[in-house]
């Protein structure tokens, strides 16, 4: 059985649709997730004229992710938790970019899971910022690739992100189904390459939590965080390479 203190084990592949300026297919255990980005001219008509840009994200569970198969979100609609996690996968990259220094563009970042086992989300921040970091690098030649302290032009930090939990009293890092699912508290914290929060979800699931555990769970996922930084600049020095 896998510590409580470690990650599942991840895999980054890098380039991985020819067609796509930024793609990264992102493994973590059995959660599989296509992350593609793309950076065009022009944003959206509400923020037009102001000379900066803009970063969104889109998410999707493909049918067969899950068992039994999830239906297809068509015409618009989309439920409630997709379109919370979309919204929070666009706040996570927009607090590593400066918008200014983008100029009037927009980073679309699509997030696609083809296989879900826990931390779908998590896996689509962490990333979805390798895949961005590519398409921008296509399109701005001034930005480098690299990690924490290498990145530049309207980047300026990384990001990534990771669950905690608490599961029969114990605190866990990076909940797969089967510990999500028995989990009397439940944590995504998304954090970037510098060590800033930039968002905390968590709840007792009928339960309650106290400081302390708070405490133990933002540390383990502040050590998680710093493995997966350091899998993000391995990948991004490694162009086209599994990681």
């Amino acid at each position: 059985m896998r510590p409580i203190n470690q990650l599942r084990p991840i895999e980054i592949v890098r380039q991985y649709l020819p067609g796509s300026p930024g793609s990264v297919l992102y493994r973590s255990g059995e959660t599989v997730v296509l992350c593609t980005a793309s950076l065009q001219d022009g944003v959206p008509p509400w923020m037009a004229g102001r000379g900066k840009g803009w970063v969104t994200a889109e998410y999707n569970m493909l049918p067969h992710s899950t068992s039994p198969r999830k239906s297809r979100e068509r015409g618009g609609k989309m439920d409630g938790r997709t379109t919370e996690i979309q919204r929070l996968i666009g706040r996570s990259l927009r607090a590593v970019v400066d918008l200014q220094a983008l100029g009037e563009r927009s980073l679309t970042v699509d997030c696609d899971v083809l296989q879900a086992d826990g931390g779908t989300r998590t896996a689509a921040i962490t990333g979805g910022f390798i895949a961005l970091v590519d398409a921008v690098a296509a399109v701005l030649p001034e930005v480098k690739i690299g990690g924490v302290g290498e990145v530049g032009g309207p980047i300026k930090d990384s990001v990534a992100a990771v669950s905690v939990g608490v599961v029969a009293g114990q605190t866990y890092l990076d909940l797969d189904y089967q510990l999500d699912s028995r989990a009397e508290v439940d944590m995504n914290v998304v954090m970037t390459g510098a060590g800033r929060f930039v968002e905390i979800q968590g709840c007792g699931e009928e339960a309650t939590f106290d400081h302390a555990q708070l405490q133990d769970l933002l540390r383990l996922a502040g050590l998680g965080i710093a493995e997966l930084t350091a899998r993000q600049r391995r990948a991004l020095a490694a162009p086209g390479r599994p990681s």
